[in-house]
């Protein structure tokens, strides 16, 4: 398995990487209500929460197959991680400028919507350029 992601470094980043989108999937989908009162989110926002959640589940779920199922494992799947990259960076992007400059219903100042994202970014980053000769071909 090592060997698919080029070492140990890029099996970690892949792990770590897509753990974390698991984990905000499950928050934002299945532990709706407690993500809902971390942030001071309104209830009527679950829908389209779910939505997002639903989006990050779909990543997650082909994390699962690239690693686990895929014969050849990362190689030629540039789409996959370019769209991840861009996904992330987008967020990162959307939510500075709501918590940062906007502000519209923004009642938690937590920074944490900006830091996972940019986190997720700079990891997904990482992953395209450590894996390129793999997933470029």
């Amino acid at each position: 398995m090592i060997e698919k992601f080029n070492g140990i470094l890029y099996l970690i980043l892949f792990v770590i990487h897509f753990l974390g989108t698991g984990a905000y999937a499950y928050q934002m989908i299945i532990g709706n209500q407690k993500f809902r009162e971390k942030f001071q989110i309104d209830k009527t926002a679950a829908t389209i929460m779910r939505m997002a959640g639903a989006i990050f589940l779909g990543s997650f779920l082909m994390a699962i197959y690239v690693m686990f199922v895929r014969p050849n494992g990362v190689e030629g799947t540039w789409a996959f991680f370019n769209l991840v990259f861009v996904q992330n960076l987008c967020v990162f992007i959307v939510n500075t400028y709501s918590i940062k400059i906007d502000k519209t219903g923004v009642m938690n100042d937590s920074n944490e919507a900006i830091i996972a994202p940019l986190v997720f970014t700079i990891i997904s980053a990482v992953l395209c350029y450590g894996l390129a000769e793999k997933i470029y071909i």
